[in-house]
């Protein structure tokens, strides 16, 4: 028996509230089963077009000229250079080796690219076989690293192969471009050239295919418009080395397949700035193509916090400008001395605290000693500039190393790469019970520090929110 208020409830709304959950999720798959459908045509619509073209001959007129041609195919090899530029520093910042990877990718494609449009016949140079096999088999290398970059490669070191490969890179993209504008001084038989730009379409057909599956089910597991954008340029490519393998010279049908280079790295390019219109120009844009170990990833890592002892009662009796022109006298003074000169990463400022990590890309087995150094030089530094203030507050700093997530914290548009586990709180809590001038470390710090490191025994302590007390150690100098 239902009372006044249950009936009253699906009479206003015409269902039950479960019922109305069942509709919405109804219309949700409805919605994003047209959205499959309406990408798919849109994708397979280059590829009718390209077939109509071939059952019709007298719709696939000449056009175009060799000028056009260059710069076009020039401006686009241009375009694919400064992604490949930015793919590269990604990785270089986050020593993840799946951009790493797509950025050869794009390398790769802009160098062949490049070569295409400088042969152009009768613009800088005369017509070659080259012209005919630069782009396909620039293709099917980028190809290669596309699919390549579909794996988890857990076990790459990127920071060891980084700058060799992509000298290698270039120096292959640079011998093949004398190859091609060399030796390959004439052009190909008709018969010669149909059979390996057939053989080189299928090559490419099928390695773009399998990149483009793999990257399809990452793009299911974390939907993002940049995943969905690469996806589609691997269709896209894959669609254009069937036409390059098919199409008439300087016809439409041969313009298609230079069309669908534009459209497929576009459509990245666009994919790229939406996110970094999102996301800001220092944060993550790449972030969505991430290994899992990048986006979150436990490593070993040591955790440095600093802060000013007094700070507030400072701050009570100074003006407000004071206390800004102190806080960056100090960290323009700190933060080059434990950065950079140590390695660390400044994780975040908190008012007048610094938060540092050491080791969160997984570069510095000996992270432990690295932010032991920083924290004392932090000390010296602080130092040095508070003895022409002498009623300035001083630093007291703790160090605390152990294992943490290393990844992507927050949502989109106000992420940021951080360091998240015990190991943070308890350097947080080292700090805090620190005297002023002093650095604290804790157990795990100590003993990664090894037997030279001159310490002063503080016992155990009761930090704020641990079950049980930590030893912890005063750090007086290292070797």
């Amino acid at each position: 028996m239902t009372g006044p208020g249950a009936s009253d409830r699906i009479g206003a709304s015409g269902a039950t509230p479960h019922r109305r959950r069942g509709l919405a999720k109804a219309l949700a798959i409805r919605d994003r089963l047209a959205r499959n459908i309406l990408w798919a045509a849109a994708l397979s619509a280059p590829l009718a077009g390209f077939v109509l073209l071939l059952a019709a001959p007298d719709l696939d007129a000449m056009v175009g000229t060799h000028p056009t041609h260059f710069w076009l195919v020039f401006s686009v090899a241009a375009a694919t250079g400064v992604l490949a530029l930015l793919l590269s520093e990604a990785a270089r910042r986050r020593l993840d080796a799946r951009v790493f990877f797509i950025s050869l990718a794009f390398l790769v494609t802009a160098g062949s690219l490049g070569l295409h449009a400088v042969v152009t016949p009768d613009v800088l140079f005369g017509g070659n076989a080259g012209f005919e096999v630069d782009v396909p088999i620039g293709l099917i290398v980028a190809a290669l690293l596309a699919l390549v970059s579909s794996f988890e490669l857990a076990g790459v070191d990127v920071a060891r192969i980084q700058s060799l490969a992509t000298v290698a890179t270039i120096a292959a993209l640079a011998v093949w471009a004398a190859i091609s504008m060399r030796i390959l001084d004439e052009p190909l038989s008709a018969g010669t050239q149909d059979g390996l730009l057939l053989g080189l379409g299928i090559a490419g057909l099928v390695l773009f295919a399998a990149a483009g599956a793999r990257f399809f089910l990452l793009w299911r597991r974390r939907p993002s418009v940049l995943l969905a954008a690469i996806v589609s340029a691997l269709v896209l490519l894959a669609e254009a080395m069937i036409q390059i393998a098919f199409a008439r010279d300087w016809h439409w049908s041969w313009w298609t397949w230079h069309m669908l280079l534009l459209l497929a790295f576009g459509v990245v390019a666009l994919a790229v700035w939406r996110e970094w219109r999102v996301e800001g120009s220092s944060a993550d844009v790449f972030a969505d193509v991430y290994l899992e170990e990048t986006s979150a990833g436990v490593r070993e890592v040591s955790v440095l916090f600093a802060d000013l002892k007094g700070f507030t009662s400072f701050s009570e009796r100074v003006t407000p400008r004071e206390v800004f022109a102190m806080l960056n006298a100090y960290f323009d003074a700190i933060v080059p001395a434990v950065a950079r000169g140590e390695g660390g990463t400044v994780d975040k400022f908190i008012g007048d605290a610094i938060m540092l990590t050491f080791n969160t890309r997984g570069d510095q087995p000996d992270h432990a000693l690295r932010a032991a150094r920083a924290g004392l030089a932090l000390q010296r530094e602080a130092a040095r500039v508070q003895a022409t203030q002498p009623d300035w507050p001083r630093f007291r700093v703790g160090i605390n190393s152990g294992s943490a997530i290393v990844g992507l914290l927050g949502p989109r548009g106000a992420r940021s790469y951080t360091v998240v586990g015990d190991v943070v709180n308890v350097a947080s809590r080292l700090e805090s019970s620190a005297a002023a001038g002093e650095v604290v470390v804790g157990e795990a710090t100590r003993e990664a520090l090894g037997p030279g490191a001159a310490v002063e025994s503080l016992g155990e302590i009761a930090l704020k929110g641990k079950a049980e007390s930590v030893r912890t150690y005063r750090l007086v100098s290292l070797p």
